[in-house]
């Protein structure tokens, strides 16, 4: 033991790296209390953080500079955190990964996909009780390997997109020190990721949906159904390829499609690849942020089968990423589709966004 720890003592002396210095832990600040104002109110002209740019109240987005790219390794992680200000009740939130134009400026024309890569959805949280901020952590180890491909590096530049849709009318009214204030949340957004060197495979990002709405009334591909398929063609084949899914379910009327869980089925190729029941699980976790008194968590701790008869998701919660295993694809057409057989949509109110895209290896 002892001439072990001499050794390893000389090889420090030299200058030589042990395993755990070759992989030290990187933060890179991407978005530092950036604030978002209501929603449905004229986009404000407030100053914002250098290198950020307001597209309107509820959303920013910000080029990552060569330096955050190369702190960024095959692992990676993504914290989003919310700092209360004036809106005291659950809003959904968005992470988005925009392909712009190499070394050109950020404009519609110049974006040439949007991939969500992220789904949140904030707490009934009063600004004036403790604690006041929410955290996030997503594990996108993907997303690492994707920002990391050179061919796509030299040809676009990624911007991340932050938004939060919300309104503070209830704050205003509710929550001392709201009246007349119009900012709703502040949120902060990093990439944690190692200095670990690793053989990078080019990976491929096929994009299907982002946030795109389906319900059976609009937005569906089958009169009547909730149904989305998407057919695409693929020019090369992808090995190992990945499907990535995230879907809520929203719509707060009574019967709502917030307020009852639906089966949802992934067919690809024809094929039934995968159902899943959102939701099911306990929010008690989440009730310590959940600072605003609210109908959704009551006075009293709920127990499990509580929660599982009817919530979609938790206030203060991450939504869920779905990742399936679609093994080698050939080239040529392909078919995703989604089913959710048993939606309602009362009333024709509410909606679930869909977000959907392959990677793999080229």
């Amino acid at each position: 033991m002892k001439k072990l720890c001499i050794i390893l003592l000389c090889l420090q002396a030299l200058g030589c790296k042990t395993s755990q210095q070759e992989s030290q832990s990187t933060e890179r600040l991407i978005y530092d209390h950036v604030i978002f104002y209501n929603g449905y109110g004229k986009t404000v002209d407030e100053p914002v953080p250098k290198h950020v740019i307001r597209l309107k109240n509820s959303s920013y987005v910000k080029k990552l500079t060569e330096d955050d790219l190369s702190a960024i390794s095959d692992n990676l992680n993504l914290q989003v955190t919310l700092h209360a200000r004036c809106d005291n009740y659950d809003r959904l939130g968005h992470v988005g990964l925009n392909f712009v134009k190499k070394g050109a400026p950020y404009t519609d024309e110049n974006v040439v996909m949007t991939q969500e890569i992220a789904r949140f959805i904030s707490p009934f949280m009063n600004k004036n009780k403790m604690p006041n901020s929410v955290d996030y952590l997503y594990e996108i180890n993907n997303i690492g390997r994707l920002l990391n491909n050179k061919e796509l590096r030299a040809t676009y530049d990624f911007w991340i997109q932050f938004d939060l849709f919300g309104t503070p009318d209830a704050a205003q009214k509710e929550v001392p020190g709201c009246e007349g204030r119009g900012d709703i949340y502040g949120g902060s957004m990093k990439l944690v990721s190692s200095t670990k060197n690793y053989m990078n495979k080019d990976e491929k990002l096929i994009h299907l949906y982002s946030r795109d709405k389906l319900d059976n009334y609009k937005h569906t591909d089958v009169e009547g159904e909730t149904i989305k398929m998407n057919e695409f063609i693929l020019e090369k084949p992808l090995k190992n390829a990945r499907l990535y899914v995230i879907t809520s379910n929203h719509g707060a009327n009574k019967a709502g499609e917030e307020y009852i869980r639906r089966e949802h089925i992934v067919y690809f190729d024809g094929e039934e690849l995968a159902k899943y029941t959102p939701g099911g699980e306990s929010c008690e976790e989440f009730r310590v942020v959940n600072t605003q008194g609210n109908g959704i968590y009551g006075k009293r701790p709920k127990k499990l089968e509580e929660w599982a008869r009817w919530n979609n998701w938790c206030p203060g919660n991450k939504i869920p990423i779905r990742i399936y295993d679609l093994g080698n694809l050939k080239s040529g057409k392909h078919q995703f589709k989604m089913d959710v057989p048993e939606a309602e949509f009362k009333d024709q109110k509410g909606y679930i966004p869909l977000t959907v895209y392959i990677q793999g290896e080229e």
